[in-house]
């Protein structure tokens, strides 16, 4: 498999309150009539009194609007363009102790060219005892378009996670915009995994040592510890120094790249010590 160079130290009852919306804070220069966008969405779960996940906070701004669609389970639904250039995007997770977060998206999110780069920031915290599943569609960049995704993740010593990234080259038959991945992830206080990669690079694009002729790429982190790493076509799980493991992929497709994700997560999961 040749990827990007990875690197690292190394549910419950119904909701008992409603979402509160906010609207984005417009700034910046006119891109074709938009104004660049500065939004923020929130979710941030409680334990109720007999042990059930309550959706605590659930707090909005297009295009970052999110849906609760089960007890414990929220998508993010774009309901405005982007992120286009010049956009800032962050999406605040806090999962308390002994609570569940599912997070999804119902569709890919199209990064699009603009006036600058575009930013979105993610950051979370875990809670003791408390288990997070975030997995939204592919990121698709658009040709022309310059984007930061970057992940702020921490965790409490015996929490639950599961994080998968997927990043797709550019729409069908165009070159892929540029993105600047960082993925950062602490658990109890400790550097657990510092992850970056570039997309968009034309001489790291094309090279066999990096993506080669892959048109995607994507990671699963887990908080499962794996017995040994694993190897497949296109795909590698690897332990990390900390608890924790480390699933990458490539592919050619999005739906091959879903497909060798969850294989290495699978092998993960059942290759536990």
């Amino acid at each position: 498999m040749s990827g990007p160079v990875m690197s690292g130290p190394v549910m419950s009852g119904p909701v008992m309150s409603g979402p509160v919306m906010s609207g984005p804070v417009m700034s910046g220069p006119v891109m074709s009539g938009r104004r660049a966008m500065r939004a923020a969405a929130a979710v941030a779960t409680a334990l109720s009194t007999d042990g059930r996940t309550l959706l605590h906070r659930l707090a909005s701004a297009p295009p970052l609007t999110l849906r609760q669609t089960g007890p414990y389970t929220v998508h993010l639904v774009s309901t405005a363009a982007g992120p286009l250039g010049g956009d800032r995007l962050h999406l605040d997770l806090d999962v308390a102790p002994r609570t569940t977060l599912e997070l999804g998206s119902v569709a890919a999110t199209l990064v699009l060219p603009g006036d600058g780069e575009s930013e979105m920031l993610v950051t979370a915290r875990v809670g003791a005892g408390a288990t997070l599943r975030f997995a939204p569609e592919p990121t698709v960049l658009a040709a022309g378009s310059r984007h930061r995704l970057l992940v702020r993740l921490e965790l409490a010593a015996d929490a639950e996670v599961r994080w998968r990234e997927e990043i797709v080259f550019g729409r069908h038959g165009e070159a892929p915009g540029r993105c600047h991945a960082r993925f950062d992830a602490t658990c109890d206080g400790r550097p657990l995994l510092r992850q970056e990669f570039t997309v968009g690079d034309p001489v790291l694009d094309t090279s066999p040592a990096v993506y080669g002729a892959a048109r995607c790429v994507g990671t699963t982190f887990l908080t499962t510890t794996t017995k040994e790493p694993a190897v497949a076509e296109g795909v590698a799980v690897l332990p990390l120094a900390g608890p924790g493991t480390l699933v990458s992929a490539l592919a050619g497709d999005a739906v091959l790249l879903r497909s060798r994700l969850e294989w290495g997560e699978r092998a993960a999961t059942t290759s536990m010590p």
